[in-house]
């Protein structure tokens, strides 16, 4: 359960008088998630999510994912709403934690996915970086090759057995990548965690698109890249049968690549297998036991990198 900081009825009430949403009714954690803190919140008026935001949320960055969230629910995109306090804040501070309220959007994620619904999630991600277009705050990448430096480095002070085997193979990795962002490519607001888990469906149709925490302003092919790599195969990081074809299809039905995009898919596609395998490496390695969330397995997108190298 991603539960990092324990909220009471009674914290939530009092933190709740700063905003118009009626009498408070029920707190509910959300088990799902492993960077912040989640709640179902339902007052007499509505229901809505109650996140704080933890330690690897830079709390300077929520004016971008905040507002592109707002920035796409106002053009249509199903994103949910932040929703602003009464002096007009859409981030409070509660236990010691930034806090917002934000809308919930129907539908639920899809372990299993059909082909027909990832190439509807592969249409939804190019209208995303349609509609995202006229949002003007920028935001730069937070893990990036800079950050992938700085997590390897600090992997290497303590991985052993197989954490420092996926730890040598990215070495190799990172070195013959060096810097994958070629400059002259399409660049804009991405979601840069756009994963099943992230994409709601409802009655097969994609219903929302949520947790923008790791937005940022990037290459729109690295987005779809990352996005390659995690619909594209599953839970082992073997491939999908068609999973890649239908998600590529359905983005390009919306917004086809250009030349220089298509050229570089294959190398964004490695390099965004290494930034998911760093993360994880450096979660499992440093995990803290006291803390309700299972480190995911690196091993699953390292193997997507090799995948990647073959197919370019």
């Amino acid at each position: 359960m991603a539960v990092f900081t324990p909220v009471s009825d009674d914290q939530a009430r009092a933190f709740l008088k700063a905003y118009s949403l009626g009498p408070f009714r029920s707190l509910q954690a959300i088990a799902e998630g492993v960077e912040n803190t989640n709640y179902r919140l339902e007052t007499d008026g509505a229901v809505h999510v109650l996140t704080l935001f933890e330690a690897r949320t830079d709390a300077a960055s929520l004016p971008f994912c905040l507002g592109l969230t707002d920035h796409l629910a106002g053009h249509g995109f199903p994103a949910p709403r932040p929703v602003r306090n009464r002096d007009g804040n859409w981030v409070g501070t509660l236990n010691g934690r930034p806090a917002a309220v934000i809308e919930w959007l129907p539908g639920a994620w899809l372990g299993a996915p059909s082909m027909a619904e990832v190439e509807a999630a592969g249409a939804m991600l190019a209208r995303l970086h349609l509609d995202a277009r006229g949002f003007k705050v920028e935001r730069g990448n937070p893990v990036g090759p800079v950050m992938w430096r700085t997590l390897a480095d600090r992997c290497a002070t303590a991985a052993t057995g197989k954490d420092r085997d996926i730890l040598n193979g990215v070495e190799t990795a990172l070195a013959r990548l060096n810097d994958p962002w070629p400059e002259d490519l399409p660049r804009g607001p991405i979601h840069a965690d756009y994963f099943p888990d992230n994409v709601l469906f409802q009655n097969g149709v994609v219903s929302g698109v949520i947790d923008f925490y790791f937005g940022c302003t990037d290459l729109l092919a690295y987005d779809l890249a990352i996005a390659l790599s995690a619909w594209g195969f599953d839970g082992a990081g073997a491939q999908v049968p068609g999973a890649v074809a239908a998600f590529r299809r359905g983005y390009e039905a919306v917004r086809p690549l250009t030349g220089g995009e298509a050229a570089a898919l294959s190398r964004l596609g490695e390099a965004a297998s290494i930034r998911f395998t760093l993360t994880r490496l450096h979660d499992r390695i440093f995990h803290d036991p006291t803390k309700l969330v299972t480190p995911k397995d690196p091993g699953a997108f390292f193997r997507r990198a090799a995948w990647w190298r073959a197919a370019g």
